[in-house]
């Protein structure tokens, strides 16, 4: 416990920790009151990927990767559901546009609503990081098993140059379909296949399969006693992450994992 709370502190040092954010302007007037009861066990926190060239995290940015995290706080099950990019939804103020265009429009802030007031649900907290922090923490894990099939090695591949020059380092081509440990640039470049049968549909399911390989390294390092890797990441990886997150729920979270 000592350990998990130093690292929480650590962690929030290192993040950009957005303190302007107003909760009480999350609250989602739609929902009822028997809806609201039934979601009290349950801790639900949105995820963004945003598309940023530039270590910006903020508003102005289309946030291309949704995902929503819902934790059972009672049994620890974590469970992360996909809002595609390209669903057309209420922005929350009466214009429709791709869901990705809420965040660049109003940040975070304006995103959360978009998904309380199409989705009827109640989040107050996010995290968002862009393409150099999933990079970071994949490399300082050791990459990430993962088996790259015949339509996606050379979409991979095509990717991995403009993610190269987005993260500062280079990295290599596969040679053909198979099983790899794919280093950071590589498993964000994974991410972003779009091309192959499934579309986005599946591109959402490549994402929500690299955060979960993701964290069962990451886990397996810990349980290891490898707080060296551990360190690492936060290092590497927090200084590109924005969240409203506190430090007691950072703690929560890692005693949990």
């Amino acid at each position: 416990l000592i350990g998990a709370g130093w690292y929480g502190k650590r962690m929030m040092s290192l993040m950009q920790t957005d303190t302007e954010f107003n909760k009480s302007d999350m609250t989602n007037p739609y929902i009822s009151v028997e809806k609201e009861q039934a979601m009290k066990g349950y801790w639900t926190v949105a995820l963004f990927g945003v598309d940023s060239r530039d270590s910006s995290v903020g508003k102005g940015n289309m946030s291309d990767v949704i995902i929503i995290c819902n934790i059972n706080q009672e049994t620890g099950e974590i469970k992360l559901v996909s809002l595609f990019r390209d669903t057309y939804l209420n922005l929350t103020n009466g214009n429709y546009n791709k869901a990705n265009s809420a965040y660049a429009f109003g940040g975070p802030d304006q995103a959360i609503n978009m998904l309380n007031l199409n989705l009827d649900l109640n989040i107050s907290k996010y995290v968002s990081v862009d393409f150099t922090a999933i990079a970071n923490a994949v490399d300082a894990l050791g990459g990430i098993e993962m088996e790259v099939n015949e339509a996606e090695y050379e979409h991979l591949n095509n990717y991995t140059v403009e993610t190269s020059e987005v993260v500062g380092r280079t990295t290599t081509k596969l040679p053909g379909p198979g099983t790899y440990n794919l280093d950071g640039i590589q498993a964000v470049s994974y991410c972003r296949i779009r091309y192959t049968k499934g579309d986005d549909f599946k591109r959402a399911e490549r994402q929500r399969t690299v955060i979960a390989k993701i964290v069962e390294k990451a886990k397996e390092k810990a349980q290891s006693g490898d707080l060296a890797t551990i360190n690492k990441i936060i290092t590497d990886m927090f200084p590109q992450v924005a969240t409203n997150l506190k430090v007691d729920d950072v703690l929560s979270m890692t005693t949990d994992l």
